[in-house]
């Protein structure tokens, strides 16, 4: 898949492993539509390069020096909230994974993952979609809160169509692309995405993904 924008989608990297660092520089730059304009190696620098580079997205670690890639992506996303933060990291226990989402966090995957799964993840990012690997996913879904007895009831409230659009932003697909699969408007797909967040009493596409997980949905 490419990205639908007119111009690369300009990347950040965020990693304090050297080789790592140059693994996913030379990765991502094979891809047509990504342009890699800076690479850092810390928590602090990673603030202050976004702020300077104003890239699309940073792929940003968590594990690093002086300030963690959690406490980075909050200040990022505070100070440029259309900046989107996709995690790339081999730290999967339930207090880092949470604790990314709630800084703002658009994607998360664990390393090692394919050069395809990380592009779908910054695509989906850029595009205002959502984005866990599978491992974080089923974590999320284990270890998260139990539904309240309301949530069950909440779910029960999505039409038909709501729960095919619902199902396809768990999969981290765009609205332009939920639009094509159902063959609707993206006005029409973006109505329905406004009333699922409405119903299910959510702000973003991560908290979405999440309920829909413990409810079972997906």
């Amino acid at each position: 898949m490419t990205s639908p924008f007119e111009t690369p989608t300009r990347v950040l990297i965020v990693e304090d492993d050297p080789m790592m660092q140059l693994g996913l520089e030379q990765s991502l730059s094979n891809a047509s539509d990504i342009l890699v304009v800076g690479q850092v190696s810390d928590g602090y620098l990673a603030v202050e390069a976004a702020k300077s580079l104003q890239p699309d997205v940073v792929v940003m670690d968590i594990g690093l020096p002086r300030q963690d890639g959690i406490a980075a992506t909050q200040q990022i996303k505070q100070a440029m909230p259309d900046v989107r933060v996709v995690m790339l990291t081999s730290h999967t226990t339930e207090h880092e994974v949470i604790g990314a989402l709630a800084s703002g966090a658009d994607a998360y995957c664990v390393k090692g993952t394919s050069v395809d799964n990380l592009l779908t993840a910054i695509r989906a990012a850029r595009e205002g979609a959502s984005y866990l690997d599978s491992q974080v996913a089923r974590l999320v879904m284990e270890h998260l809160k139990p539904l309240s007895p309301a949530e069950p009831n909440v779910v029960g409230q999505l039409s038909q169509r709501e729960l095919e659009v619902l199902k396809l932003m768990v999969d981290g697909l765009s609205n332009p692309e939920i639009a094509a699969v159902l063959y609707l408007s993206p006005n029409t797909v973006k109505t329905h995405v406004r009333g699922i967040m409405n119903k299910l009493a959510v702000d973003d596409r991560v908290q979405v993904a999440v309920v829909a997980l413990r409810a079972g949905l997906v």
